[in-house]
């Protein structure tokens, strides 16, 4: 039995022992690299970096590049050795060569080289794809026409994005292949720039082509302040741009490794450090291929481990294969290890490391830098999901600061209450003391604390600043920083995206959003039946209805109930008889026999109180408040009573909370309250200022409530636009409540507070934006500026400023003086309806005991034989004469009528059957 045991014991271990040692504790990678290489110097660096198991062992074979044969002969040997994926360079010449190899033998290639639009999800694409940021960064300059430098070496993708944006944004591209250039075709291409006064270029090539254009340019002196090159390379550190600087010009390039980082500082110290005694090249800095190349070590790294953790079997069984069979023979395990590869999520030198389905690069982020005189500088970067983001600028010189306070700056603004206004008094005023508001008081502000001197000027053209469409020219404020004519803008400008590529701005110092002025309506006082409105029509409907069923259940439970039955008793319980009617009581008992007298002692009738009209009374007396005098006597009746009495207890509470508030306080009903409402309806016409950015957002918007607002603008007629605010407030003002103004939601609430208060704001604010202090491309006023504003705003001072100019000197008290709702006494038209209730009551009720009087009066006659007139007659004297019996509550009881047709509802019954004696 033990040795039983002892045999299953080492059966189970072998069978664990032999899962574990499937997968090979050592993998061969095969590497494809140029002689002397820099890549593949780092590749051997990246191998003694990842000695994990399973542990890479490399079989490389140097190529020559553009040899097709080369290329193959070390791709099949590779093959035939049984490695298990590659990593290597290709060129134009061997992509598609290498390509189908892997798609044929399932073999997967790890590659740094330049990305391809390709299906085959065997190449594993380490260089993220540049075409859609550099479309970014064009956008971002506001390029529309420029010369595109290109090679061939790196393929057409890039350029072919650039072409197919440009034919959709109408851009001028002039291409020129620089493998093909002559040094007189490279002349005539700059002087065709210097002749068109343009200077925007844009170079496409790998990093040694590069380098080489570079130094062509320099030497023709085309690194001058009005050039302006863009380098579609991902290396821009990696370029030696010291005499491309001397000149001036500004260059911009994309950044792919993050050198700030610190793990990557950290490699990049190793790798100076690393000693390779086989290389015959100097040491140099780790370029952005060679960091790709370290990364797609570690991807391979971490693919295997994977693998390895999940014990799947990719060991190669026999002979390898051969490459150059017909029909091929793709590797079994080749899709496991492509899966793998696929699906590695890492952090590398190249940042965040991530594959899509296809093998190319997703979820990356690429730096964009500027060259600055003091070297490069990151200005902002690029990504799939938030696109172009600029984060920073520099100053051109890092001494052009000095001096600031030995000129006079021009500071462009607009006449725009309360913003900047003319003083009382400002003829007998020079220079900026003519004016007064919050952007002149933030102006000098901002001038102290930057520390330079200043000359306020008004906008000739009373515009902010919008580019024509047809001649491309910028107006207003922005207009005059773009062509030279101010230093800077202080003023109610808002940040756009359009302006933005123009000029710069600051931090925002007022945050704000677009929103609707409209005539403020006249307040509408409480109708006279205002003292409904605390309930809405269907909760009336609803009592009147709960009112009904509770007085009929209560009818039916009090019908069913024993107990709300009880019999009379005329002897005893009954009312006092006068002597004539007992006289006749006594008379009509002398005139019966023994046992009917007998029958009539012991058989007393037996009445309810609750029928259907005193159920209805009893039901109305609860809800009002007041009670009756009768009450049910069953427990199924005192539920009904109690919880009706519930209900009217919570209704008549709520209703008594809300009632003040509706008779007291006079409301204004708005025509509108969004922009929704705006859009649905024709009758109120809607504007805008012209040539601003409220107008620019209904343009540009794609939302579906701006675009038919917009397209009402634009074709309305005669138009709604108008030149000024001031214009618009008057137009609103005085089209009794036909026009609606689409304004800065600061600018709309300033004027609320102004006199004659006649103007109000609705709705919220259809988008969200600032204003900014603008100032011309490269400025060095920019970040002195910038820092001022964010000091001004941590101080308080701009809070202040806006409660100054705002609401202390406003007009209309807090709030916008009638703006709010106030409450005052009752005046009649507050309580009228009931007084119309009341009398109402009063003559329904006169109107009812009239009809009652002629319905008994017709009865009676008919049963006397008497006319009509003789029976109302009687009735009439009797009742007035007071003559008759008085019964219980001021009854008048007559001889002519049984008591019973004499009873009200709501009262005891009196069941006697006694008649009076000239009844008998």
């Amino acid at each position: 039995m033990q040795r039983s045991f002892t045999i299953l014991y080492t059966s189970l271990l072998g069978m664990c022992l032999g899962s574990s040692s499937s997968f090979p504790s050592n993998i061969n990678i095969g590497g494809l690299f140029p002689t002397e290489s820099h890549e593949y110097e780092v590749f051997r660096f990246a191998l003694s970096h990842h000695q994990d198991i399973p542990k890479l062992v490399p079989q490389v074979d140097m190529v020559k590049m553009g040899n097709s044969f080369s290329m193959t002969y070390a791709f099949c040997s590779q093959f035939s050795k049984g490695v298990y994926a590659i990593i290597g360079l290709y060129d134009r010449k061997t992509v598609n060569m290498l390509m189908s190899f892997c798609g044929a033998l399932h073999v997967c290639f790890v590659t740094p080289s330049f990305p391809i639009e390709t299906a085959n999800q065997f190449v594993i694409q380490l260089r993220p794809e540049l075409q859609d940021a550099l479309v970014g960064v064009i956008d971002h300059y506001g390029w529309t026409k420029f010369v595109y430098m290109y090679s061939s070496d790196s393929g057409l993708s890039v350029l072919q994005k650039v072409l197919d944006t440009a034919a959709e944004r109408n851009w001028l591209v002039t291409s020129v292949n620089v493998e093909t250039m002559t040094e007189a075709s490279f002349l005539k291409v700059f002087q065709d720039l210097d002749k068109r006064k343009e200077g925007q270029i844009i170079i496409d090539c790998e990093t040694e082509r590069l380098t080489g254009i570079l130094k062509k340019i320099v030497e023709q002196g085309k690194n001058a302040k009005s050039y302006h090159y863009i380098l579609a390379n991902l290396g821009f550190l990696d370029i030696d741009l010291t005499d491309l600087r001397k000149g001036g010009a500004n260059i911009t390039g994309f950044q792919l490794v993050n050198n700030s980082e610190p793990s990557v500082s950290r490699v990049v110290q190793q790798w100076m450090e690393f000693d390779n005694k086989d290389s015959k090249m100097p040491k140099s800095g780790l370029k952005y291929t060679g960091a790709l190349t370290y990364d797609g070590v570690k991807v391979m790294s971490t693919a295997f481990q994977n693998l390895r953790r999940q014990r799947i079997d990719i060991s190669r069984r026999g002979n390898a294969g051969e490459c150059l069979a017909n029909p091929p023979a793709p590797w079994g395990q080749g899709i496991d290890i492509q899966r793998a590869l696929q699906q590695v999520r890492i952090d590398g030198l190249t940042g965040h490391i991530q594959f899509n389905e296809k093998g190319r690069r997703t979820n990356y982020t690429v730096s964009v830098m500027e060259l600055a005189p003091s070297g490069p500088k990151k200005v902002g970067y690029w990504n799939e999901d938030e696109k172009y983001v600029t984060t920073a600028s520099f100053m051109r010189g890092s001494n052009e600061t000095y001096g600031l306070q030995n000129r006079t700056y021009i500071v462009t603004t607009i006449l725009e209450s309360p913003y900047v206004m003319l003083k009382k008094n400002h003829e007998q005023l020079v220079g900026n003391d003519k004016y007064e508001g919050y952007i002149v008081e933030l102006a000098a502000e901002i001038a102290k604390h930057v520390g330079y001197q200043y000359k306020l000027k008004i906008v000739s053209d009373g515009k902010y600043g919008a580019r024509d469409p047809e001649t491309k020219m910028w107006n207003g404020m922005v207009g005059e920083l773009v062509y030279g004519k101010a230093d800077v803008a202080v003023a109610p400008l808002t940040i756009t995206l359009v302006r933005e590529e123009v000029i710069d701005f600051s931090k925002p110092f007022m945050s704000l959003g677009i929103s609707i002025m409209i005539k403020k309506p006249t307040k509408s006082k409480p109708g006279v039946f205002s003292f409904l409105d605390p309930l809405a029509y269907e909760i009336w409907m609803c009592i009147v209805f709960a009112y009904i069923g509770v007085s009929v259940v209560l009818f039916l439970v009090s019908r069913f109930s024993p107990y709300e039955w009880h019999a009379e008793d005329y002897e005893e319980g009954g009312e006092p008889q006068t002597p004539t009617q007992a006289a006749a009581s006594n008379g009509v008992q002398q005139g019966q026999t023994p046992a009917q007298q007998n029958t009539n002692q012991q058989s007393p009738e037996q009445t309810n109180e609750f029928g259907i009209f005193n159920s209805l009374w009893f039901s109305l007396g609860a809800f009002m408040q007041q009670g009756c005098d009768i009450s049910p006597r069953s427990l199924s009746g005192r539920i009904v009573g109690g919880v009706w009495w519930f209900f009217t207890l919570i209704i008549i509470s709520s209703y008594t909370a809300n009632l003040a508030a509706f008779l007291t306080v006079e409301r204004m009903v708005s025509p509108i309250e969004s922009a929704e409402d705006l859009a649905k309806q024709t009758e109120i016409a809607y504007g805008t200022l012209d040539a601003g950015s409220t107008k620019e957002f209904f343009r540009r918007s794609k939302i579906a409530v701006f675009e038919k607002m917009w397209s009402y603008m634009k074709a309305a007629d005669p138009s709604v636009f108008v030149k000024t605010t001031d214009e618009g407030v008057m137009r609103v003002r005085k089209s009794k409540g036909k026009y609606a103004y689409l304004l800065e939601s600061t600018m709309n609430e300033y004027i609320e507070q102004r006199k004659p208060c006649d103007t109000m704001k609705v709705g919220g604010n259809l988008d969200s934006k600032g204003y900014g202090i603008a100032t011309p491309k490269g400025s060095p006023l920019r970040n002195p500026v910038n820092l001022a504003v964010l000091k001004l705003n941590e101080q308080g001072l701009l809070d202040k400023l806006k409660n100054k100019w705002w609401y202390d000197k406003g007009e209309c008290g807090s709030g916008g003086g009638d703006s709010k709702d106030k409450t005052s006494a009752l005046s009649l038209s507050n309580v009228a309806g009931v007084f119309y209730i009341l009398i109402g009551g009063l003559g329904l009720a006169m109107l009812v005991a009239l009809v009652e009087f002629c319905y008994k009066s017709r009865t009676e006659s008919r049963r006397m034989k008497q006319s009509i007139n003789d029976a109302m007659r009687c009735s009439t004297l009797t009742r007035m004469s007071g003559n008759g019996s008085g019964g219980e509550n001021g009854r008048i009881l007559t001889h002519d009528f049984p008591k019973t047709v004499q009873t009200l509802p709501c009262m005891s019954h009196t069941a006697s059957m006694g008649l009076g004696a000239s009844g008998m």
